[in-house]
This record gives C-alpha cells, structure tokens and sequence, in this order.
C-alpha cells in the first residue's frame, strides 16, 4: 500500500482516492492506536469538517469506523481546522478529526488528527494507524460496548468565545473586509470580528457544498484587494476553506502574507520583551529578508522544512511561541496548538488597534526580496526523486542564481505538485531561471 499520510493528513480526490471504504478502515485503525493511550473512561473523538460535498460522506464512513471499534463520536458539523483542535483540548476528549483538504480542489478531500492535546499525532503513530490499516484484524465489540453518535451543537458557540477571549482590543472603528471562501469559516469569522465591535463586510459566505475554494479564499486574495479598495476598508482577510490560515490585505490594496505578518507580530512581541528567546520559527520557504530583520534586531529565526507539523516541532524544542508560514499559516502557541486564520486575523487588527497605525505602515517592517514560487502539476511526484536530469538541471539553475540567491524545489505533501521556489536580489534573473527549471520537471514528469 502506498503511503497514506502527507505533511497534513490524508488528502485525495474523495470517492476516487479517499473513499469511504478507506475512511472505515482509517476510523478503525486510528481508534485502536488512539485508544492504547486513554484512560477507563468510554474513549471519545470529535469530527468537524469542512462545507465539500463529499464531507458528510466521509464523515459517515469515519463514525462507522470508530464506533465498531467501541469509539463514542462528537459530531461538531462545520467548524473550523482549529476550532476542532481547541474542543479537543478543553473537552479533555481522546483525538478529534477534521474531514478537510483546506486550500485544495472541490474534488480532494482529507482526514487529519489531533491527539487530546490538540497536537498532531507523531510520524509513528501515522505509520501504525496505516499498518493497521491494512490487516484490520483487531476486536470488534459488540452490544452496549458498540461506540455510540451525539452531537456537539454548540461547539461554534464554544470556539467563537474561545476566540473573542484571545485578545482584550475593542475593534469598533475598524472596517474590515472578510473572505470566508464558502468554507468553515463562515460562521465563525464574521461572528468573532463583530462581537469585538468590528464593521464587517463579508465575502463568500454562502457554501453550497461545490462552491468551496473556487476562485475565493486566501488563494485568490485579489479578490479582498478589489473589495478593499472599492469600500475604503481598513483592511482584508481572506481565509482558506478550513480557516487554518489566513492572508490580509492593506488599506492600499497590498498583500501582507504570512511572512510580513511573523514580522509585524514578532517584533511587536520582540520589542515588548515578549518573545522567549527573543526568536521565532519560519520554514524555508520564508523570505530572506524575515531572518535578516530579525537580526538586525537582536533575534533570530529558526529555519525548519516546510510544512506547519515541522514548524510546531521546532517552537516546542525551542520554547517559542511564534511560527509559521508564508502562506499564512501562523501558530499562536500560547493560544492555540496549530494555524488558526481566525486567530492570527485578531491579533492582526489587535495590532492595529494598539499601535493606532494603519496596516500599511505596519507592514513596511519587513521589505521582501524578490521570490518567485511555480508549482508544477505532474503526474507522478514520486518520479521525481532519483530523476538525474532534473538534478542536474537544478545544479545549474543554482548555479545561475549565484550566491546571493537561493532554489528551493520539492514535492508537495498534499498535492500531485513539484513547487519550484527562486530568490534573489535580481527579480528578471529569479524569475526566468524557476520559469525554465518548472517547464524543463513538468517535461520530464508528465
């Protein structure tokens, strides 16, 4: 059996990749591993998801998988990635589940844990949830001892106080601009931001089950410019479908993505004598310029490999409670176990709010330097590792970069994609080198 578990769960095309047969396997193995941990209470897990078609589908399969292995399931319906990792932990529950592919095609669809911690399961247990997978040979109780179904109807209720009690910022006088990407964000975002006194105006909130991630979301942030600009916000989020991230927009119109937002927020805690260790985490794929400002101001950046699971390893090694991605995925350790959009939105405008500075302004901290990213769909991301001729074609796109530049290129863990990632001072050179190094994978993988 290939490998199911990638950066962030498992993810595929549902009903063709992730099907609910698989899903009943996956709710059977992971209720034995899971419960090998528990206490002698009657072991139960929380399942949230997202607003796809195929979610209440896979959501099925999963209950009748952890139920025949004797698992009581919490039905929290649509909820944010976060909001389940956060009911988890204060519910003091076994694990809790999220049926959900975030920024991915309507047609994907995933499966991710948390542990009752609201932490993701380690490498190990991923790999003995899939060995048992494959066997699913293990007891199967019967009667009473059969797991049972309820239904978790407040837990967006739960999540949106947990949220609105994460800063002490009223803020009224604040127009702000909200993408939900018809995702599961739609409840709780425009709940939050108004509860706090917030104006909002709020974009694709209207999931249909297809309408999820299309042409919306913090993939498509200039969707948020446009708004922006056209009602003379203050600013613009735009979230992805599971709300684990989030991307903002200035009151000009100029994208601030994850790595201005570790920035701005970072210094602010730097400077408050607020940040341990006076460092913060950021994977590769960050721009240079976020570890040369912090530098220069007496911390520093630790460097991990992309992906948030590597990021969080990494502030727990390193006691930090600040990390994430460029892509908006930002941790907030102190508040939350993992990316919450919703969460890193309000410290965004907490900022604001406290420096009376627009977020313009705020930004400017960091000038990034140019960085170009392509992603190539193949159809085989496995052929590219071994394939000499793009290891040599990659030599000598570094080679033109020289060494003020960098190249980043590597499989996506979610995605049948090889992201191509430049950087350097001269952007026309960047540019043409990841452009021809992309075109030359999508030839020799396609």
């Amino acid at each position: 059996m290939a490998k199911l578990f990638g950066t962030d769960g498992i993810r595929g095309v549902a009903n063709v990749h992730l099907t609910p047969e698989l899903a009943l396997k996956i709710g059977r193995a992971a209720a034995l591993v899971l419960t090998k941990e528990g206490n002698d209470k009657r072991p139960q897990v929380l399942i949230g998801r997202d607003t796809r078609a195929s979610g209440q589908m896979l959501e099925g399969a999963l209950i009748a998988g952890l139920n025949s292995a004797g698992v009581d399931v919490l039905l929290a319906g649509v909820i944010p990635t976060p909001g389940v990792a956060y009911l988890t932990r204060k519910l003091q529950l076994l694990a809790g589940v999220v049926i959900s592919a975030s920024h991915n095609p309507i047609e994907d669809n995933g499966i991710k844990f948390f542990d009752g911690q609201g932490l993701k399961p380690p490498d190990e247990k991923e790999a003995e949830i899939e060995k048992l997978i494959e066997g699913d040979d293990f007891p199967r109780p019967v009667a009473g001892e059969v797991g049972r179904v309820y239904s978790l109807d407040n837990a967006v209720e739960l999540y949106v106080d947990f949220l609105a009690g994460c800063t002490d910022e009223d803020l009224s006088g604040l127009r702000v601009v909200l993408d939900c990407a018809h995702g599961a964000a739609y409840q709780v975002a425009p709940m939050v931001l108004q509860r706090l006194g917030a104006e909002v105006i709020v974009l694709n909130n209207r999931p249909n089950g297809v309408n999820i991630n299309v042409d919306c979301g913090s993939t498509h942030p200039d969707l948020v410019r446009r708004a922006v600009l056209r009602e003379g916000a203050d600013v613009g989020l735009s979230h992805d479908g599971d709300a684990d991230r989030v991307i903002a927009v200035d009151e000009l119109g100029n994208i601030v993505d994850g790595d201005h937002i570790l920035a701005m927020c970072g210094l602010d805690l730097l400077h408050r004598g607020r940040l341990p260790g006076k460092a913060i985490a950021a994977t590769v794929y960050s721009n240079l310029a976020l570890r040369d400002l912090f530098a220069r101001a007496g911390g520093s950046v630790v460097i991990t490999k992309a992906g948030d699971r590597h990021v969080l390893e990494a502030m727990q090694a390193h006691g930090l409670i600040l990390g994430g991605e460029q892509s908006g995925h930002i941790i907030f350790r102190e508040q939350n176990t993992t990316g919450d959009g919703i969460l890193t939105a309000l410290n965004i405008l907490a900022l604001m709010k406290r420096k009376g500075a627009p977020l313009s302004e705020l930004a400017k901290v960091m000038q990034p330097y140019p960085q170009i990213l392509v992603n190539v769909r193949v159809k085989n991301k496995e052929a590219f590792q071994g394939n000499g001729a793009i290891a040599d074609r990659i030599k000598e796109a570094e080679e033109k970069l020289g060494p003020s530049g960098r190249l980043l290129v590597r499989p996506s863990g979610t995605e049948p994609v090889i992201r191509v990632m430049g950087e350097g001072p001269e952007e026309e050179l960047v540019k043409g080198v990841v452009e021809d190094l992309a075109s030359f994978i999508g030839s020799k993988l396609n």
